[in-house]
């Protein structure tokens, strides 16, 4: 028995629509269909992003100009979420490079801080989320941003380092492209599409059912297996009043 020697499988979009509209009882036949589902396609990733924290698009970016006295600054475009924050200090030196983990405080917490421009080492950081992509380029773009309190005292000491879920890239107009999920997706990225295409056709009204079932299975089964495996320990911790 002869194997391939290879595990490179990934089909493009092309490819993928193809499948999803077999799957849907159906067949692609017009420009207009392709168009159709690569929308479709777009709006599933996004809905993934809803549904927690998918491993292979948490990156860790840094805000590297700290400005003394400046309190807010816009993340990385496409940032989801914040997972982890830092305040690094002396960034680059191998003896006295340190790295303080940043609280996270609420909108509400931070409304009740007296003095917001009081000066300092950066302890906490408030996340305002408002990221809006400006189609028009006409200079609109919102993008989430983070506010540190104390409002740093120095623009040479401090950088922040943070890892954060990224918004996964759009399918293109190229047939041609792939998907930006890693292959163990890829089962419930067809699923999904098959039935977001039978929810579109009246033709393929009769496998809507059966379609979202097959589709929320294989979107389990993948969630499942794409989680964090490192061992989590537990420390209690004794208080004395």
């Amino acid at each position: 028995m002869a194997l391939s020697g290879t595990q490179s499988f990934m089909p493009d979009i092309g490819d993928i629509v193809q499948e999803a509209y077999e799957r849907a009882g159906s067949e692609l036949r017009s420009g207009y269909d392709l168009r159709s589902a690569r929308r479709s396609l777009n709006l599933l990733t996004l809905e993934w992003q809803n549904r927690g924290i998918n491993l292979w698009t948490i990156e860790e970016k840094g805000i590297t100009s700290i400005t003394k006295g400046t309190a807010t600054y816009s993340l990385d475009a496409g940032t989801i979420s914040l997972l982890d924050v830092v305040l690094r200090l002396d960034a680059g030196s191998a003896t006295s490079q340190s790295d303080y983990q940043m609280s996270r405080i609420s909108q509400s917490t931070f409304a009740t801080i007296p003095n917001k421009l009081q000066q300092g080492r950066p302890l906490q950081y408030y996340m305002e989320r408002r990221e809006v992509v400006d189609a028009n380029a006409d200079g609109t773009d919102r993008f989430d941003s983070i506010t540190l309190w104390p409002v740093p005292d120095s623009s040479t000491k401090y950088q922040i380092r943070y890892w954060r879920m990224k918004r996964i890239d759009d399918t293109g107009d190229a047939a041609s492209n792939t998907a930006e999920v890693p292959g163990r997706f890829l089962p419930a990225l067809v699923s999904g599409l098959a039935y977001q295409i039978a929810m579109k056709r009246p033709d393929s009204a009769p496998r809507v059912q059966m379609l979202k079932q097959e589709y929320e299975q294989q979107f389990s089964m993948a969630a499942e297996e794409d989680r964090e495996k490192a061992p989590l320990r537990f420390v209690p911790q004794a208080y004395r009043t």
